[in-house]
């Protein structure tokens, strides 16, 4: 038997080279890493290689008649799995409504509200919920039901609830509420319908919506909502129309979308808006199409891109954008391909992945990112398998799961940390 050569990794736990755009469930992880292609110092990955091809042969030497033997190591039960922590989830108090496709965002004063979805009916009925007590509260209802639309937290605190789709088709109306008072108002309607959109708060307090479906089947137009004027203003088109794609804030102020699916299928592009100038600039690619994926901006600047779909296949590939060299750094595999699935940026840094669809359909599973090393770990599942839910960190560090569906929609809420 040949000897087998080990993979060699930057210590950041980086491979530089792309990851192959589908891989089969049985085909190993070594061949998931390339060599290192800068120089520098590397480790031996033991983890991407199976057992059976990662022995390291023991050498034997004579130096002026002496043997020295020198063992380098017998590699043991090293597999593709990550390590298993022990950090549990418990589950606290339902929500009311039972509810997938809904938005989930923290308010200022660390309560969570939950508003919109869909449950065999399309939702307005929002809800509270208070961290201190574990408890949900129902609140006044929006004035339109949605899902599929976006919600973000203004820096006056509102909340900006806009598009969707519902009984009337797909939506161009916006709405806010104000959590002093616990009213919604309307407020401008977009320019274009659009759901499964996306929108970002940017360093000027605007929000800047991107793409979704709805006037047109993959739409590349974005606009932007003052909240000083309560107006909307179209600003410059994406150069790829798009939906079910991520949008993330750069510490430097521009945003990235990645991703989505559009006129030619499941996007591999990526793409940079400036508010200064409000023009689009391609960007590199990432190394494989991917939707319905999760992007999540680090502590340190770059943009953690996990899952998704690709071409049917359930992602578990995971790669890095660092806006300073405009670049894609592959990284540390997930244990399970997933989509629909969600990621939470932890107090400490490290990014939650839980739940979403696989192979063995609704997922209940849920993982670790660790930026410091590149690697993943297993952590605690879910009591129970979902998708299509939602996840916030609360500011006590936990992080609040909300509702989904698994078979049927589900009601439940549970607590990581």
């Amino acid at each position: 038997m040949g000897r087998s050569q080990a993979i060699i990794t930057p210590v950041n736990g980086h491979s530089l080279s792309r990851m192959p755009s589908k891989l089969s469930k049985r085909e190993s992880s070594c061949d998931d890493f390339g060599k290192a292609s800068r120089r520098g110092a590397v480790k031996i990955d033991m983890k991407t290689c199976p057992a059976s091809s990662c022995i390291i042969p023991i050498i034997s030497a004579f130096v002026f008649g002496v043997m020295v033997v020198v063992v380098y190591a017998l590699i043991l039960a090293f597999t593709k799995q990550a390590v298993t922590t022990s950090t549990a989830w418990s589950n606290t108090s339902s929500i009311t409504f039972s509810r997938e496709y809904h938005t989930e965002s923290r308010l200022t004063d660390g309560s969570v509200l939950v508003a919109g979805g869909f449950n065999g009916a399309f939702m307005n009925a929002p809800e509270l919920y208070n961290s201190s007590t574990g408890l949900w509260t129902p609140i006044r209802n929006m004035s339109f039901p949605r899902y599929g639309h976006t919600a973000s937290v203004l820096t006056n605190g509102k909340v900006l609830v806009a598009g969707g789709a519902s009984t009337a088709g797909f939506q161009n109306s916006a709405e806010l509420y104000d959590p002093s008072t616990g009213l919604w108002t309307i407020t401008d309607s977009m320019n274009a319908r659009r759901y499964w959109h996306t929108a970002s708060i940017l360093t000027n307090g605007k929000v800047l919506v991107t793409g979704g479906s709805g006037t047109s089947n993959y739409q590349q137009t974005a606009e932007l909502y003052d909240p000083s004027t309560g107006y909307w203003n179209n600003t410059g088109s994406m150069n790829y129309g798009r939906w079910h794609h991520t949008a993330s804030l750069l510490t430097n102020g521009q945003v990235l979308v990645t991703g989505g699916y559009g006129i030619s299928g499941i996007w591999q592009t990526a793409e940079l808006y400036d508010p200064s100038t409000g023009v689009w600039t391609v960007t590199s690619n990432m190394s494989t199409g991917r939707e319905w994926h999760t992007a999540s901006t680090l502590n340190n600047g770059k943009v953690l891109v996990t899952g998704g779909l690709s071409s049917s296949a359930y992602l578990r590939t995971a790669e890095l954008y660092d806006s300073s060299v405009g670049l894609w750094i592959t990284t540390g595999n997930m244990t399970n391909g997933r989509y629909y699935h969600t990621a939470s940026l932890l107090n400490n840094g490290k990014v939650l992945v839980a739940g979403g669809t696989g192979p063995s359909s609704y997922m209940a599973s849920a993982e670790l990112y660790d930026p410091s090393t590149g690697a993943w770990t297993v952590t605690g599942s879910m009591s129970t398998g979902r998708q299509d839910h939602t996840a916030s960190t609360l500011m006590n560090g936990q992080v609040l799961v909300v509702g989904g569906v698994s078979g049927v929609y589900s009601r439940s809420s549970e607590l990581y940390g």
